[in-house]
């Protein structure tokens, strides 16, 4: 089974992956051709007007060309690379020697080596059983409440979150469990899809996170604060989330289990206690310095391989070079697209487009109020055509050094930006989270979009509270002493 990052209902193409396609535009039989035109048409008014002598903002032009190249169907990852050479090329003189230079240099960071450890750690806790461990420990816990096997999922994908570092291989390791045990309960399945889909999002919160990773690289941020930032704004979410969903599934009475005892609680807690370990050596290790938060990444990859293989021995070692080939594929295409959005971070600062923004929004008189509101709009509504490691990527080198000279904590701003990337999960068209549960429970996008609504809300106003309390965010690193 590969990692998931987001499927189609009913089909076998990738959808939402770092390599995925914006909004394709291509013909269809018996409809107008002209859309078609739109992107080329998009691509080229710039570029002549600029070689004509007309005067137009850089930053038009390379948006211009960016969304164009996004619109014929191209993947994101090879459309910023072609955006960066077409301006380069035609509009400067950089020499091509420094540009293949910057494909090197670029990706030249030790934080980078940790993706595709925390991606290989995730595919071996996903198909290593810890998983179902940590649901049936969640169950003896909180199962007896109203909503019991909801509020066991909503605590599972917390604990699952804390190991794996994906939304997605979240959703389908905790989903694939306890969504048909909710439906043979007596739970609709709308409600379980649900608590799933949004619950799943918390795994690029809670550390550790690959897309923290990510904006760690972009904006040369601490990523073991970063990491720990991130433990106090996950568990309000996950409590806001789970209040959701005991609210709702006490005023619908929806079942629960009967109380576990304290024996049986024992029991589950020494059973899960393999895969909660590796939460206290990722965190417990970067917090005490024993090691670097990529030396982390690549203790918990080999953990989780003796764990899946020789613990609890869910996974036989014929499926190892499977998962290896899974975790080493979708490494490839993470850092395919770094190296590209390396070029197009280089670009937008020799351009100076992030400190004219800055400027702009200093004349205009608007404050850190009025600019994290926007970037909030601006991360929400990018979140309809490209998902998070894009966003992320393109967004960050951009809004970074704008939020700096307003006096944002980087910490702060990069957690805002992943509460807004877990939002874009959970919603079509591109929400990857939906597309996993599609695949799970065999529903449409639009009765997912129905189902998950009412936690969406909760995610909202979760991101307004995370947006204007920055202590939320910064307390905890400040306490530990890992930041100013």
């Amino acid at each position: 089974m590969r990692p998931l990052w987001g499927q189609r209902s009913g089909g076998s193409r990738k959808r939402g992956g770092p390599m995925s396609t914006a909004l394709p535009v291509s013909p269809v039989p018996g409809q107008p051709r002209w859309p078609a035109l739109i992107p080329p048409v998009l691509i080229a008014i710039p570029v002549v007007l600029k070689l004509a002598g007309v005067d137009i903002a850089n930053a038009w032009i390379i948006f211009a060309l960016l969304f164009g190249l996004m619109l014929t169907g191209m993947p994101i990852s090879i459309s910023l690379g072609l955006t960066v050479l077409t301006y380069l090329f035609a509009m400067t003189s950089v020499p091509i020697q420094s540009v293949a230079l910057k494909l090197f240099t670029g990706i030249e960071r030790f934080e980078i080596m940790a993706i595709p450890f925390f991606i290989l750690a995730g595919n071996f806790l996903t198909h290593g059983g810890v998983a179902r461990r940590m649901i049936n420990f969640a169950s003896s816990m909180v199962g007896h409440w109203a909503g019991g096997l909801g509020l066991a999922g909503v605590m599972a994908c917390a604990l699952f979150a804390a190991v794996s570092g994906s939304s997605p291989a979240t959703v389908v390791a905790i989903g694939s469990i306890i969504l048909p045990a909710m439906v043979r309960q007596g739970f609709p399945a709308r409600f379980g899809a649900g608590v799933i889909t949004t619950s799943g999002a918390l795994g690029i919160l809670i550390p550790p996170s690959i897309v923290m990773v990510m904006y760690a690289v972009a904006t040369s941020t601490s990523v073991g604060a970063l990491f720990i930032a991130g433990i106090v704004p996950g568990l309000v979410l996950a409590t806001m989330l789970g209040l959701t969903t005991w609210w709702r599934a006490r005023k619908n009475n929806y079942p629960r289990q009967p109380k576990a005892t304290w024996g049986e609680r024992w029991r589950t807690f020494r059973q899960s206690i393999w895969g909660l370990l590796l939460v206290i050596v990722v965190i417990g290790g970067i917090y005490t310095g024993i090691f670097t938060p990529t030396e982390a990444a690549a203790i918990s990859a080999v953990y989780a391989f003796f764990v899946a293989v020789f613990v609890y021995k869910d996974m036989p070692m014929s499926k190892v070079p499977k998962v290896l080939l899974d975790s080493a594929n979708m490494s490839a295409m993470l850092l395919y697209i770094i190296t590209n959005a390396v070029m197009f971070s280089y670009l937008m600062t020799s351009e100076q487009i992030p400190q004219e923004l800055a400027a702009w929004m200093l004349d205009k008189g608007l404050g850190v109020v009025a600019f994290l509101l926007f970037v909030n709009i601006v991360l929400l509504l990018a979140g309809n055509v490209m998902e998070p490691s894009s966003i992320v990527l393109i967004m960050a080198p951009i809004l970074f050094p704008v939020a700096i000279k307003l006096g944002v904590n980087p910490v702060h701003f990069g957690i805002i930006m992943v509460v807004n990337m877990e939002v874009g999960m959970c919603h079509p068209p591109v929400g990857l989270n939906l597309y996993v549960a599609s695949g799970i429970t065999k529903m449409g996008i639009t009765e997912l979009t129905i189902a998950v609504w009412p936690w969406l809300v909760t995610m909202l106003v979760f991101l307004v509270i995370v947006t204007y309390w920055p202590a939320l965010s910064i307390w905890l690193p400040q306490a530990l002493g890992m930041m100013r």
